[in-house]
């Protein structure tokens, strides 16, 4: 059993029940609706910690730009449907990073954004605000490793952006250090921005639509930005669903600062490499001390297997950040979990990498834990 850490079982708000059809599996289902009596519930939120109306005003801005994912089984020969996938590398840049980014910068004033935009990537964020930059006719820059995938480099290349290539320590000093005070550019942070997090959230919106009967959502944790939209809109909703982060093994500063009870670093040494922060920012741990349930650990193996069976039974192409959720879930027994979605975040991997491990003999598919 993978490692864990959890928040105690809290009950259910008072709801009132219907029935009709759950978009997300085709079964009967009930429709689960709060009673006006939830408002008793409610608590403030986090200083950065996007409101359910800001989610909903992200989810406006996003209409034209963004694909409306579906949820989709994850496939299995004796076709379970317990476990649906989230494929948000069908986005336009591959990768859920549109959502927030954009959002963000859509706020921006227009002599905000004539600045020029800049942010700090591994390749998916740099992408999006690169994606961003040219729909609205500005230039974007990202400072990102020097060991970045070469897809993801060459990808933000492509669609206009000016990478800056520099060490993963210089990288998180300039975060820690908030370098892009000094800089004439209008920096969007990839996960504190209550926009960005807004932007994330609109997942969680469409999740509650497309499967209302949902029981946990798998969400894989990096900088926090995505669990944090997600948990705020799902959470304002339907605070009896559990919001499972997940990390990997070789990268868990979120399991850490939990344990501690306070922001914590965690080395990093992982295959995801668009989860590879060594840190949680304060700011980001309010949110999510709020928000997440349970902080789940995938091993390497267990990453590399889950991309095995996506790429064979779903056909799909996934970094190892995006195999991290569908992992955790199969890694955990139906009945502690329920009906379960989890957020295939992207696809941007060196196609010799996934080549290798899609060959490797010694990596064998995933399969879900029968108990």
């Amino acid at each position: 059993m993978p490692p864990r850490w959890r928040l105690p079982l809290t009950p259910p708000l008072p709801i009132r029940v219907g029935t009709g059809r759950c978009a997300c599996c085709g079964a009967l289902s009930f429709l689960l609706r709060l009673q006006s009596s939830r408002k008793g519930h409610e608590v403030a939120n986090a200083k950065n910690q996007p409101s359910l109306a800001d989610i909903h005003a992200a989810a406006v801005r996003l209409r034209d730009v963004v694909v409306r994912t579906p949820l989709v089984p994850l496939h299995s020969y004796d076709n379970r449907r317990d476990i649906l996938l989230k494929p948000e590398l069908l986005q336009p840049i591959g990768s859920f990073k549109l959502r927030g980014i954009f959002n963000a910068v859509a706020a921006l004033s227009s002599e905000a954004r004539a600045a020029g935009l800049s942010t700090t990537s591994s390749g998916n964020t740099a992408q999006a605000l690169a994606w961003s930059a040219r729909y609205f006719g500005t230039s974007a820059r990202s400072l990102m490793p020097v060991n970045a995938p070469q897809s993801k480099v060459d990808a933000f290349r492509n669609y206009g952006g000016e990478p800056v290539l520099v060490s993963r320590e210089e990288l998180f000093a300039y975060m820690r250090d908030h370098g892009w005070e000094a800089e004439p550019y209008s920096f969007v942070h990839p996960w504190t921005e209550r926009d960005v997090m807004a932007g994330n959230g609109t997942i969680g919106l469409e999740i509650l639509e497309d499967c209302p009967n949902v029981q946990s959502i798998f969400v894989p944790v990096g900088g926090g930005g995505l669990i944090g939209g997600i948990g705020s809109a799902v959470k304002a909703m339907r605070p009896d669903v559990r919001i499972i982060a997940v990390e990997p093994e070789g990268c868990c500063a979120l399991k850490a600062s939990f344990d501690a009870g306070r922001p914590m670093s965690a080395p990093c040494d992982t295959i995801c490499d668009g989860v590879a922060v060594p840190l949680v920012v304060p700011d980001v741990f309010e949110v999510l001390s709020r928000v997440v349930d349970e902080v789940v650990l995938v091993s390497e193996n267990d990453v590399k297997s889950a991309m095995k069976r996506l790429g064979l039974r779903n056909k799909l192409i996934v970094e190892g950040s995006a195999a991290l959720a569908p992992a955790a879930a199969m890694r955990m027994a139906q009945a502690e979990r329920g009906l379960s979605v989890c957020i295939v975040t992207g696809g941007s991997i060196d196609p010799e990498l996934h080549a290798a491990i899609m060959g490797d003999p010694t990596v064998l598919p995933l399969e879900p834990v029968t108990a």
